[in-house]
């Protein structure tokens, strides 16, 4: 469906009084989202998990410390090699917080720790709800980003509307969990209108006019090893904090993956909308990646024998 409706915004991008329609819908859908994002979320599970503060310091360090970094390395890439507003969506990417639904399917089908990726992943996205606008302005304005968004926009569209789904969550909470479909509709719903409206926008303001399928494949490719790197220090860094088997499941899923549900939304609330679209098209790209990828890696977990534990010595 995000293919589809990117081709759309390519070949039939809204113009006029469309545009501002779907402009302005996309907006009530963010401020929706979050809103259900804090009134489905509970709070004392979220506490509840992190006890276990190996696991969730281990996921938090990677979502918001290691892959920032990787982020910035990017930044070194020649314009030759990757234009600019793609290593800037490209850092965006890093600065995202990890994903709920699938980190915690693919922990499941690892056999890994369920209970601290759901919580891990919570986590990561409630803080990311403050952390990501926060790094945005400082790290995105000093490296060069286009920000075309604001302190009051972020209040109102993200941070507001989370607020009032906590203060609510204990009335309709359980109603919205029990009833996935709600989020479900909103979830998918938000992220295409925010896609086909951030690419008609660079559709018919020209900005990708220079995208060729060499640019794409080298997206891919950088997309790859960001990847790549952080499946292998997620997975050696959770040996390092002396987690066992399972909780290293839950940090390789949780730790290696960033949020489209989250990342287009909040994009369009951070950036200009033609900077917006720049940013989006790594995000799907890694999107896509990292669900083929951790899928088959999932599998593989699942039917290998765990690790065996030395014996004490008597």
């Amino acid at each position: 469906m995000i293919i589809a409706v990117f081709l759309l915004g390519l070949f039939a991008p809204a113009t006029g009084a469309l545009a501002t329609g779907v402009d302005r819908v996309s907006t009530v859908a963010v401020i929706l989202l979050f809103f259900l994002y804090g009134a489905r979320m509970s709070t004392g599970e979220v506490w509840a998990g992190l006890r276990n503060w190996r696991l969730q310091g281990g996921m938090l360090a990677a979502t918001y410390l290691v892959f920032p970094v990787l982020g910035l390395a990017v930044q070194f890439l020649p314009e030759s090699v990757l234009p600019s507003e793609l290593q800037t969506g490209l850092l965006y990417l890093s600065l995202l917080p990890s994903t709920i639904q699938s980190s915690v399917v693919f922990t499941s089908i690892a056999r890994g720790n369920v209970a601290g990726a759901i919580c891990g992943a919570t986590v990561s996205n409630v803080l990311g709800i403050v952390l990501t606008p926060l790094l945005v302005g400082l790290i995105m304005s000093r490296a060069g980003g286009p920000m075309g968004g604001s302190a009051g926009a972020t209040l109102l569209q993200l941070l507001l509307p989370f607020v009032l789904g906590q203060l609510v969550q204990p009335k309709i909470g359980h109603w919205i969990r029990s009833h996935k479909i709600v989020t479900l509709i909103t979830d998918r719903g938000t992220i295409l209108l925010v896609a086909y409206s951030s690419v008609s926008e660079a559709e018919t303001s020209g900005v990708w006019d220079g995208l060729t399928v060499g640019v794409l494949i080298v997206l891919l490719v950088v997309c790859a090893v960001l990847l790549a790197v952080m499946l292998a220090l997620t997975w050696t860094g959770g040996r390092w904090l002396g987690l066992n088997r399972p909780d290293r499941i839950a940090l390789l899923m949780c730790g290696s993956k960033k949020s489209l549900a989250t990342g287009l939304p909040m994009a369009s609330v951070l950036f200009g909308p033609v900077a917006a679209a720049g940013v989006a098209l790594p995000v799907i790209v890694f999107h896509q990646l990292q669900l083929a990828t951790c899928a088959v890696i999932a599998r593989r977990l699942a039917t290998t024998e765990p690790e065996p534990v030395p014996l004490a010595r008597s």
